[in-house]
């Protein structure tokens, strides 16, 4: 396994090899596979680059050893790689529960656009678990999901990530990206996993592309125009 990022773990340390090696030794198959990762999503980010590898390797070598796997058959054994590598298998919009393995696809996703920023730094994400305060109980909040966008206040409800407090005390940096991105017009900003990456959602593409247009410019900063899937 081979990537052409020097940052990316090389060999045995990198997901999509233990992918490979879960699903080649589970069948007991003696071929040699070399995996090439072209790397196009900043590490560390929180945007489940690597998560995102050890599926597409799922699948590849699904397809390629005409193993017969079903979608939901990888699913469940991508859940021994990582929380959210199951909802990487599909690709599809999710809500996702337990500690990953339970998803259940959403259909009628709007196709929001969204700018998504990376300060061009890497965050641990065992660093920021290890630093998550634990609670004995948790808060009763709403969790039905509301695509519309005529109500900006709404859809912050839905834009909550428990791990905001850990990684942005340790870099303030990530708060202050949020804010950018909601004086360029975003409805609604969070920080995408455990970070570094933060997003904003805008209510157009037109107002997305002319967003993005003064946020590249930024320095020291990284911008990516989506948009979600559907």
């Amino acid at each position: 396994m081979t990537c052409d990022d020097p940052l990316v773990p090389q060999g045995r340390q990198n997901l999509a090899h233990k992918a490979a090696s879960l699903v080649l030794n589970g069948r007991g198959i003696n071929e040699s596979v070399q995996i090439r990762i072209h790397k196009r999503i900043p590490i560390g980010a929180g945007l489940g680059g690597g998560s995102t590898d050890a599926a597409a390797t799922l699948i590849g070598l699904n397809r390629l050893f005409r193993l017969g796997y079903t979608l939901k058959r990888l699913e469940k054994i991508s859940s021994a790689l990582g929380a959210d590598v199951p909802f990487f298998v599909k690709g599809v919009p999710a809500r996702v529960r337990g500690i990953g393995e339970r998803l259940t696809p959403l259909r009628g996703t709007p196709p929001l656009w969204l700018i998504i920023l990376y300060p061009n730094f890497p965050v641990s994400t065992a660093w920021v678990y290890r630093n998550l305060p634990r609670k004995l109980t948790k808060a009763i909040v709403n969790t039905s999901i509301n695509f519309s966008l005529g109500s900006p206040a709404n859809l912050r409800k839905l834009l909550v990530n428990d791990l905001e407090t850990v990684t942005m005390g340790r870099y303030p940096r990530i708060g202050l990206l949020k804010e950018e991105l909601a004086r360029q017009g975003a409805v609604g900003t969070l920080m995408s996993g455990s970070g570094s990456s933060v997003f904003g959602v805008f209510p157009s593409k037109r107002s997305a592309e002319r967003a993005f247009r003064r946020l590249r410019k930024e320095r020291e900063v990284q911008a990516f125009l989506v948009r979600v899937l559907n």
